[in-house]
């Protein structure tokens, strides 16, 4: 009888050992395909929206929009002047998107350092207004460290728990210079790999963001450790199209600094 307890226990810790071991790889890889499976939804939103245009278009107030999301109606106003919010992504609102995407940036120029760095966590625009409900602007690749990930505005607890996101008063990432697109990920997530690998890359490295309307190539020029509080590389430079990727990281005082890739348009 002792034996067979013993033989139990051991089984129970082997069992336990190996959940141990196997939980995060397994969990990484399912997350990778979770992230795969949402850009090719991303991909065929796309392909659909040149396809269609919307049967009935139906008329609402953006300010009632903006509310409804629980975001800042103050960063709604770079609509091209339509009343219109379609069902679904259409061609024409993916457009009207580029256009207001592209005004929001603009208007940035003249701001910058006039925004508490809370604010980052509010959604540059709402995506509601464009037909699109799953909050995802874009998708940015590595090819050389394997990062495939979705895009979402506005760095809340929430998004940044499910993925990369875009840090409002930054730069929106469409194809437009004088900007400076901030996207930023957790390291470290349990069972999940954001940014974990994007201190890998080196200078040179190829970076793509895929908007609704484009495609945009980057390469590395620069990568660098710096404190929470140093944010002087999340300014714009004028006549520069710049994308910096953005992430906590262990120091050895049991703190986190800031890892940060900089990259620019080839």
């Amino acid at each position: 009888m002792k034996k067979i307890i013993l033989i139990s226990i051991a089984a129970v810790l082997i069992a336990v050992g190996l959940f141990l071991i196997l939980f995060e790889p397994v969990s990484n890889e399912i997350g990778k395909q979770e992230a795969h499976k949402l850009v090719d939804e991303f991909e065929e939103v796309i392909a659909q929206a040149q396809k269609e245009t919307p049967k009935e278009k139906k008329k609402t107030k953006k300010n009632e929009s903006s509310a409804e999301s629980g975001a800042d109606s103050s960063t709604y106003t770079y609509s091209s002047g339509s009343d219109y919010v379609p069902d679904r992504p259409t061609r024409e609102s993916l457009e009207r998107l580029l256009e207001d995407s592209k005004a929001y940036n603009k208007k940035l120029v003249s701001n910058q350092g006039t925004v508490k760095t809370s604010n980052y966590r509010k959604a540059a625009l709402n995506l509601r207004n464009y037909g699109i409900t799953s909050n995802i602007f874009c998708y940015i690749s590595a090819p050389k460290i394997g990062m495939k990930l979705p895009v979402y505005l506005g760095a809340s607890d929430s998004v940044l728990n499910s993925g990369a996101a875009h840090l409002s008063y930054t730069s929106l990432p469409v194809n437009q210079k004088s900007t400076n697109c901030v996207i930023a990920a957790h390291t470290g997530y349990i069972g999940r790999t954001y940014f974990d690998n994007i201190h890998i890359l080196t200078a040179g490295d190829e970076v793509m963001i895929r908007n609704y309307s484009q495609t945009i190539h980057y390469k590395v020029i620069e990568k660098k450790i710096v404190k929470p509080e140093d944010t002087r590389d999340l300014y714009i430079q004028y006549g520069r199209q710049l994308l910096t990727l953005y992430t906590c990281i262990r120091n050895n005082k049991g703190d986190f600094d800031r890892c940060i890739v900089i990259c620019e348009k080839k």
